[in-house]
């Protein structure tokens, strides 16, 4: 009698199968869909049904990943209104494994009269969906590893590899690198996103907040509320970081007896501050600057030029976002 893992082992060997024979399918016209794709101005739109429609969903991520900008379609909607997604330049990828379905051929009708390049794929070579298609990905498979031959389970997978063979092969077209595939992912991993160098995560222009030496602390007080990261920098006349004011400093002001509301708002920032901020340079790595972060126990730090003027801010959450903060503790 056979036993689970008996099945288990069953359901790779035929999947297994599926993939070789896709494999060794493998010609000319995957090299033309790469051409098309690599040719595309915008983005890849992919679009199917059922299973096959949670795949392309998948295969979309995965080009986004890699370098490649793609959306998902649901045939369905997109003849309800969502067709305007498609925009002229974009190429149409159509995932179904029959090539027969009705509502992504009628889809695809209307999408090559626009003039969108269509790459399909499909086990149905000779499918209406093929038969419409510019090149057409052949991901025919044996047998399925579902015993009733009905659940798409080996074709589901040749489908998922052939989306991740035409990722791949574009990565490689566009010479795309470990540094672009991790700023496509920078709610990746903690110690990924610990490589970065400090420029690639620091705040500038607008988004630091940067305040005048002689300003008044109620400019300081409207930075703080504004930006919402706890502090401010103090900066002279020539972008030099002189002092930090946080929000501990405005409550020790007022908790140990100092001015009335009034005059508070009237004090100079240099009042406040705390001179001599702790800073570091924009080519440092993010992993250097949270050890110093730990260390002096902030979470505020103003980034320097070689030369010493601010070239901006780095707060903790732009090291760790908001959702990990919590591994500090």
């Amino acid at each position: 009698m056979e036993t689970v893992l008996d099945q288990a082992r069953r359901v790779f060997r035929v999947e297994e199968e599926g993939l070789k024979t896709v494999r060794e399918n493998l010609g000319d016209e995957f090299a033309r869909a790469i051409t098309i794709l690599l040719a595309c101005p915008s983005r890849v739109v992919i679009t199917g049904i059922g299973k096959s429609g949670v795949v392309g969903q998948k295969i979309a991520a995965t080009l986004n990943s890699t370098g490649s900008p793609a959306c998902f379609l649901h045939p369905v909607e997109a003849l309800h209104g969502d067709l305007g997604m498609v925009m002229p330049g974009d190429v149409v990828l159509a995932i179904s494994y029959s090539g027969e379905t009705v509502e992504l051929n009628g889809l695809l009708g209307i999408v090559k009269k626009r003039g969108n390049p269509i790459i399909a794929m499909t086990g149905g070579r000779h499918s209406t969906m093929s038969r419409a298609a510019d090149v057409t990905l052949n991901i025919k498979v044996p047998r399925e590893a579902c015993p009733l031959g009905l659940a798409p389970t080996a074709s589901t997978t040749a489908t998922l590899a052939m989306g991740d063979a035409l990722a791949v092969a574009l990565l490689n077209q566009k010479n795309f690198q470990a540094r672009d595939f991790r700023d496509n992912h920078p709610g990746g991993s903690l110690g990924e996103r610990l490589k970065v160098r400090v420029r690639e995560v620091m705040l500038t222009g607008d988004a630091a907040p940067l305040v005048g030496i002689e300003e008044s602390a109620a400019a300081a007080l409207r930075l703080l509320n504004a930006h919402n990261l706890g502090a401010v920098i103090v900066v002279d006349d020539q972008s030099m970081p002189r002092g930090i004011i946080t929000d501990g400093d405005i409550r020790r002001f007022f908790a140990e007896g100092g001015a009335a509301s009034a005059d508070f708002a009237n004090l100079p920032t240099r009042a406040l501050m705390t001179e001599n901020p702790i800073t570091i340079g924009a080519e440092a790595l993010a992993v250097d600057a949270l050890s110093i972060m730990q260390q002096h126990e902030i979470t505020i730090l103003p980034i320097i030029s070689p030369d010493g003027p601010l070239l901006g801010v780095l707060h903790l959450h732009d090291l760790l976002g908001k959702g990990e903060f919590r591994f500090l503790l």
